[in-house]
């Protein structure tokens, strides 16, 4: 009955372990797409600096433009601040999830640390019950 308990326990050890390798695995790829998006909204600023009016006098046409990449860049920098956001719920979401499958593996871990402390209790208090033989010796007479 231990020993299928053991067997139990090493499987969902098992188990957990892999799910503990890809939550973190999630995790980071989490936090890769959170960094992404964090230096495309950086360059989408960068970009729309480039493009804002100077104290020059230029022509009409070149003004409209302008206006039109201003507009345009504005609007990508409003749905790369929305990434970023969805980006750092989803690292949120992973992480919490990641500290939930270590919480998982802990557990089992203990559990196994547990079966073993019991499994060696039952071998000591079986060779203590176990009856004593006493070898008897014969000299060579």
């Amino acid at each position: 009955m231990a020993d299928a308990r053991s067997r139990t326990l090493a499987r969902i050890h098992r188990v957990r372990t892999l799910q503990l390798g890809l939550t973190r695995a999630d995790e980071a790829r989490a936090h890769d797409k959170f960094a992404s998006e964090q230096a495309l909204s950086g360059r989408i600023a960068l970009l729309a600096e480039a493009v804002a009016p100077v104290h020059e006098t230029q022509v009409a046409v070149s003004l409209g433009a302008a206006a039109h990449y201003r507009d345009r860049l504005q609007q990508s920098a409003h749905a790369a601040v929305e990434r970023v956001q969805a980006a750092e719920f989803h690292v949120e979401r992973a992480a919490e999830a990641t500290r939930a499958a270590k919480r998982d593996q802990s557990a089992v871990e203990k559990l196994l640390a547990r079966a073993d402390a019991d499994a060696v209790l039952k071998a000591i208090r079986t060779m203590e019950e176990a009856p004593a033989f006493r070898k008897v010796r014969h000299d060579p007479c």
